[in-house]
């Protein structure tokens, strides 16, 4: 269970992390005619990082995907050995939402 709560909180971070990636992206396509030395310089940095970043958010979003499919076949696995366990644990869960969604 908290597998797949990191997941989706990692899956945040990477959609977070890629809007990040975009927003400077496009800062340095709008700077593109500029001449000055620090700024093409800055623009050179800049554009090496991005490249660097991105292939690490490729890599992070590969492995949550890897995590995402265990943990899909590990409840999976869970359910078809434990059929009446897992009936349980869902008529649990539905009867706790039901009594949080009374109170309002």
């Amino acid at each position: 269970m908290t597998d797949a709560i990191q997941t989706i909180n990692e899956s945040k971070v990477l959609t977070t992390l890629k809007g990040v990636v975009s927003d400077a992206q496009e800062i340095l396509n709008s700077t593109k005619d500029a001449t000055s030395e620090k700024i093409v310089a800055l623009r050179e940095s800049i554009s090496l990082k991005l490249r660097d970043a991105k292939e690490r958010l490729q890599d992070a979003e590969a492995s949550i995907k890897e995590r995402s499919k265990a943990c899909a076949r590990a409840t999976d696995d869970f359910v078809n050995d434990n059929p009446w366990k897992a009936v349980g644990i869902g008529a649990l869960v539905g009867l706790v939402v039901g009594v949080l969604i009374g109170r309002r």
